[in-house]
């Protein structure tokens, strides 16, 4: 196998490795993002929840 062929091969490796890199860095971010997202929708619940809960025993007396 010619040489050139093989350092070239190396070089778009290389590249791609550093692309497929960068994709997981940003997939990362999102999966953070997500995530903190998922608190805050979370945490809304429960505070609706709660409302909704103290409203029904207000309303029993």
């Amino acid at each position: 196998m010619d040489l050139e062929i093989i350092k070239a091969k190396i070089q778009d490796l290389k590249r791609n490795q550093e692309a497929g890199e960068a994709q997981m860095l940003d997939m990362e971010q999102k999966r953070r993002e997500l995530q903190a997202t998922l608190i805050r929708i979370s945490g809304a619940i429960q505070v609706l929840e709660e409302l909704i809960f103290e409203h029904e025993q207000a309303t029993k007396n």
